[in-house]
This record gives structure tokens, C-alpha cells and sequence, in this order.
């Protein structure tokens, strides 16, 4: 019920352990450990300490019993979308997670709109459904460039590093997953407030195949100045505007509501 699928190939939990390149000053947080394969591979990469955020309550204590001897790790009986990061520790984090494929979006974008994120978060190494990372790492004028590629892309530089077939995991998935490396940006557009551009790229891509004059006269009064002051042309579609595009149309749209 909580979308689980344990990875169980030690090949792949060993590289995806190297990808954090942890030193001895790091602190990781990795979401949703399961059965606890992959913290034992972190523990290996001597980490300062290493929280442990799981919700289901039989996984706990199975971690708990697991892990008691280990003074670095702590566990955490929550669900990650209650948590609040900065209370977790003051230092950068490596983050890691196989996300629960029935909420790993929600995840991601609740990360990308912590206000703190460079104090937060050094880099994220996650796991995602194949559809799910193909559509967050993809680029205008294509097929799975939409909402959620353009938020990520806003706070983050993004990178699918292999995906990995269903065999690695226990039980066996329907589909195949994919690991993306996050790097936080320290340059990005600043809005005053990231539900702005979420409610922007809502009304664009509710409409993906149409042209983007229809989502615009629902956002402006004058759609044609505003294609005119970017340097538009109204009969694109959705998929053809750069995400850089999408935050200037955002800009406009909050000096207007100022």
C-alpha cells in the first residue's frame, strides 16, 4: 500500500552509495530505508550521521533492531512529507531515497520549495519510477517536457545517471526505475512565491496541446504585449517554451498581482 519495492541488488546499492561521495563531515538523510540495505552501505562511507526517515512502523523496528548498536544512525517513524528538514540538523545534506512511486513528485517538489534549500541539501540521489525521472529531467520540444521538469529545473541541475530493471528489486516492479543526481543551483530566479510558477505551468500544461494564446489570455488582460515584451509568438504550444521562458512569464504575472 505504500508502494514499496526493495532494492536488493548489491551491485547497484554499492554504486549508488558511491555516488554520494560521502566523506567523514557529512550528514545523509535517505527516505524511505526499507529493510535497511542501503544504509548499510552508507554506514560503510563513515558519514558524520545518518537519519533514517521511514513511515511504515514494522520497517522501524526492523531497522531499529538493525541498526541499535550504531550511534550514527538514527530512525525516524514519520512520513517525509510531514518533516521538517531544517529541524533535522543544521548541517548540508547528501540525500537519498528510493521514493514511493505513488508520491515521489510530491517529494521532490516539497523540496524544491524549501526556502533554505542550499543550506539544506549538498545533492539528492534519487530513485523514481522510469516515466516519472524521464519526465523531470526532460527539455523543451519533447514528448515528456512539462510542469514537473520545469520546476525541477528551477532550483536544480539534474542528471539521470542508469536505469535499473525490475529484477533488482523484491518485490518486482511493473516498470523500470531510474537514479538521477540533484545538485542545488545558487543562481536561480527569484519569485515571491514558487506557487506562482506551479500555478502558471498548471494552466500552460492543462492545455498541452493547444496554443499557448489560450493559457495566456487566461493569465493577462493583454496576452499580446506581454509575447511581445519576452519575445513570443502565441501559436507555440506548451512543450516549445524554455523553462527560463516560464519564469519570466511568472515575473509578469507577479508584477501584476503586486
Amino acid at each position: 500500500s505504500l508502494g514499496q519495492n526493495f532494492l536488493i541488488d548489491n551491485d547497484i546499492l554499492n554504486s549508488i552509495a558511491d555516488l554520494g561521495e560521502i566523506d567523514t563531515h557529512d550528514t545523509v538523510l535517505e527516505i524511505g530505508p526499507g529493510t535497511g540495505n542501503l544504509t548499510s552501505k552508507l554506514i560503510n562511507k563513515n558519514p558524520k550521521k545518518i537519519v533514517a526517515v521511514e513511515k511504515d512502523n514494522n520497517l522501524c523496528s526492523i531497522l531499529q533492531k538493525k541498526f541499535e548498536q550504531n550511534k550514527k544512525v538514527s530512525i525516524i517513524n514519520k512520513n517525509i512529507m510531514g518533516v521538517d528538514e531544517h529541524k533535522l540538523t543544521t548541517d548540508n545534506m547528501i540525500i537519498f531515497g528510493n521514493l514511493p512511486y505513488n508520491i515521489s513528485t510530491q517529494i521532490l517538489v516539497k523540496w524544491i520549495k524549501l526556502k533554505n534549500l542550499n543550506n539544506v541539501c549538498k545533492k539528492m540521489i534519487l530513485m523514481f519510477q522510469k516515466e516519472v525521472a524521464d519526465r523531470i529531467i526532460a527539455s523543451s520540444n519533447t514528448k515528456d517536457y512539462g510542469r514537473i521538469s520545469i520546476l525541477s529545473s528551477w532550483r536544480f541541475f539534474s542528471k539521470k545517471i542508469y536505469d535499473i530493471e525490475p529484477d533488482s528489486f523484491y518485490p518486482k516492479p511493473k516498470v523500470k526505475s531510474s537514479v538521477i543526481i540533484f545538485k542545488p543551483r545558487e543562481d536561480y530566479f527569484k519569485f515571491k512565491n514558487v506557487n506562482n510558477l506551479e500555478y502558471i505551468t498548471n494552466i500552460f500544461f492543462s492545455q498541452r496541446r493547444k496554443m499557448i494564446k489560450n493559457p495566456l489570455k487566461k493569465i493577462f488582460k493583454n496576452p499580446s504585449l506581454v509575447c511581445k515584451k519576452i519575445g513570443i509568438d502565441d501559436k507555440l504550444r506548451p512543450q516549445n517554451l524554455s523553462s527560463d521562458i516560464y519564469f519570466r512569464i511568472c515575473k509578469e504575472y507577479e508584477d501584476l498581482i503586486d
